[in-house]
């Protein structure tokens, strides 16, 4: 993975976690799980994106 989109992926992932907030927020008395899961999978998705293109970084210069 190319270094260059830990921020991309860390902003996206972030993004995704204000909306599942967000959606929490406005749906509260009957909550819909299905895109609560949906969207937490997603922000979840990029935050290992994130966390992979770290560790690659950090692992090429202890090489």
């Amino acid at each position: 993975m190319n270094p260059k989109f830990l921020i991309l992926y860390f902003i996206a992932g972030t993004l995704a976690l204000i909306l599942i907030i967000f959606q929490i927020f406005i749906e509260y008395p009957v909550l819909n799980f299905t895109g609560i899961i949906l969207n937490l999978i997603m922000c979840l998705f990029f935050y290992y994106l994130a966390y992979k293109t770290y560790h690659e970084k950090k692992d090429r210069e202890l090489m």
